[in-house]
């Protein structure tokens, strides 16, 4: 049998991407490896929200063409494939074919193609395409945790954004198959599942929305985590609070990208919205869902961006309190607007800025944290921590706690008090071994 190596960069969604792939090619026969000089097909899923992320890729395909056999094929596949398309066969000769993410249903084909000697592009954007009827890989290493895509593509045009570029319009999947999915998923033992979408909140299928959709996951038998990522701001609807407020499994923790507290900056990035709202949805999110926690993402260094402007998103960090930020430099991305746009800010202005805007996230992270040691929280136990020989834990609002246990608790929830923090990750013990020590 064909054995296949795929390499994941970039988002959730290329993570659940990469598992539909497994799964089109394993029907095809196609069995996975995770060595890469064992593989006959390798490909590599790629991102291209910003540069770094596709030099990181361009180097790794240096490094990965060496372990391509003879009658083998090396791909590009994902949003840096349907970005640069034919170019980019033309850049890495020995990249033999790149397919967009609309083009996964034609990879056995096209594979086969290429192990013939014939290099070929698919970077055709397909309306209709949703994968209903692909089988996809369950998550191997996590089975009971799962991505579950519920849409595609995106119909708003920020400045800065490649993603419509590369992932084409906005369209949901029937809220009926996404049920279908996670029911199928919960009966083979999955209890928590994150729904995504590129503005996964402004979700409709033509019959029902988004506070439809959590509803009827966080109804499923079995399912008792729902997560959802990356929602838009404005797109948090009356009805959609109510559903995060009134359905149980719905975890308290919301990831809301801000990218910049000034109000002057948001226009230029054409978000929809100005720091006066955005901290207004904040206020509304905290009255539905109390104790719920934040994380966002912000850019700095964005075109025309003044020292005034930047001290507003600082001030907006420490006004909402966030419990974690994905930091950025802005990043030009050719073909969106925003290179088009005047005073650049300089890059050692911009790297001073990344630099004080971490230190300050870090700190009021660091301060919530600190005021959490003592309590007590459900966690799911997700695996083997990198060191130390303990067990990975998240909370339902997705914080990060180490736990002593048994492999056998990997996959369940337990209930743990927090004893320590480093500032962003928690120590903590077993509620179950202490009062096991107590008796």
């Amino acid at each position: 049998m064909p054995r296949l190596y795929v390499e994941t960069y970039g988002c959730q969604m290329n993570v659940a991407d990469s598992d539909l792939i497994i799964g089109v090619l394993g029907s095809q026969g196609y069995v996975r490896t995770d060595d890469p000089a064992a593989a006959d097909v390798l490909l590599v899923n790629t991102c291209a929200v910003r540069d770094h992320a596709e030099q990181r890729v361009l180097s790794r395909l240096g490094e990965l063409k060496r372990y391509k056999p003879k009658g083998g094929a090396l791909g590009v596949v994902g949003c840096m494939a349907q970005r640069l398309g034919p170019r980019l066969l033309e850049r890495v000769p020995q990249v033999d074919l790149v397919v967009g993410p609309d083009g996964y249903r034609g990879l056995p084909e096209l594979i086969a193609r290429a192990r013939a000697g014939e290099r070929a592009a698919d970077v055709t954007f397909r309306a209709w395409e949703h994968y209903e009827d692909s089988p996809v890989n369950p998550p191997a290493q996590a089975p009971f945790s799962a991505f579950v895509t519920v849409q595609r593509g995106c119909d708003y045009r920020c400045t800065f954004c490649i993603v419509p570029m590369t992932r084409g319009p906005e369209r949901s999947r029937k809220l009926a198959d996404v049920v279908t999915e996670v029911r199928g998923l919960a009966a083979r033992g999955t209890t928590e599942v994150t729904l995504l979408g590129q503005t996964v909140n402004s979700y409709d299928d033509g019959a029902y929305d988004f506070a439809d959709l959590l509803r009827a996951v966080g109804a499923i038998d079995g399912v008792r985590r729902v997560r959802f990522t990356s929602p838009y701001p404005t797109d948090f609807t009356d009805r959609v609070l109510a559903a995060m407020a009134e359905t149980p499994a719905i975890c308290e923790y919301v990831h809301l990208p801000v990218q910049s507290g000034s109000s002057r900056v948001l226009k230029r990035m054409l978000r929809r919205y100005d720091r006066t709202r955005y901290l207004e949805v904040v206020a509304q999110l905290r009255r539905a869902v109390p104790g719920i926690a934040l994380s966002t993402d912000i850019i700095v260094g964005f075109p025309g961006e003044s020292d005034e402007d930047f001290a507003e998103t600082v001030s907006l960090v420490e006004a909402v309190g966030f419990d974690d930020a994905y930091t950025f430099r802005y990043s030009p991305r050719e073909g969106t607007p925003a290179t088009r746009l005047k005073d650049a800010v300089p890059d050692e202005i911009a790297a001073e800025r990344l630099e004080q805007l971490i230190a300050v996230v870090r700190g009021v992270a660091r301060r919530k944290n600190v005021a959490l040691v003592g309590t007590t929280h459900e966690v799911l136990v997700e695996g083997r921590a990198k060191r130390g020989g303990l067990l990975q834990t998240r909370t339902r609002t997705n914080k990060v706690a180490l736990v002593d246990g048994p492999e056998a608790w990997i996959g369940t929830y337990r209930r743990v008090r927090f004893t320590g923090t480093t500032g962003s990750t928690f120590s903590a013990s077993s509620l179950e071994r202490e009062l096991a020590v107590v008796g």
